[in-house]
């Protein structure tokens, strides 16, 4: 599968949803092409570079983007809402003659669905309190607060940790393991209590 990569600082979670605005020529290209063959790009942190100018370095894994809605309110900037889809892995990439970087990927398959345990439930109640507070959805629906996968991409999306701990939370193969490692973060900021 060949598709074309967003290096961005940010870090896409499947489920995830993701606002931009886009306004360099190839990204713009890249929008409308994805919009006109209904098709995902790839969204991957920047491990060297700049979102903007030169092409970036991307990191190896990311997270298929989805576009749900676009708009164009002011001449030359699109703003698009996308939801992350699979986790991939970039095999082989290159950049084209716009500076546009595509790659052939391999899905990463979705984590086996598993139940939150007790051990986590501030995990959750953290995540619940979010929602209320929120008072608009920062979190697509249906929200899955017993999936330990879902609990976990939530929680590593909103908690203030550096990009490149979210990046191994996203390259993590073990949904309970991110909770743990998030739990015991939580811990850390005194947002949780330490099981007794």
């Amino acid at each position: 599968m060949n598709i074309p990569i967003f290096p961005l600082n940010a870090v896409l979670f499947p489920g995830g949803l993701l606002p931009l605005r886009v306004f360099e020529t190839r990204y713009m290209d890249m929008t409308r092409d994805c919009l006109k063959r209904d098709a995902p790009f790839g969204v991957c942190l920047i491990r060297e570079g700049a979102e903007v100018g030169a092409p970036a370095v991307p990191e190896g894994i990311g997270c298929l983007a989805t576009i749900l809605e676009w708009d164009m309110q002011q001449q030359g900037i699109l703003n698009i809402k996308t939801r992350g889809g699979q986790r991939f892995r970039i095999l082989d990439r290159r950049t084209g003659a716009q500076g546009l970087t595509s790659a052939d990927i391999e899905l990463i398959p979705p984590e086996a669905s598993a139940v939150v345990p007790d051990e986590f439930s501030s995990c959750v109640r953290l995540l619940e309190m979010v929602v209320v507070d929120q008072g608009k959805p920062i979190f697509a629906e249906p929200h899955a607060f017993d999936d330990a996968s879902w609990v976990g991409y939530r929680l590593a999306e909103i908690l203030p940790v550096p990009l490149v701990a979210k990046q191994k939370l996203l390259e993590l193969n073990d949904s309970l393991g991110r909770l743990s490692i998030l739990q015991r973060f939580l811990e850390g900021q005194g947002l949780a209590a330490k099981p007794s």
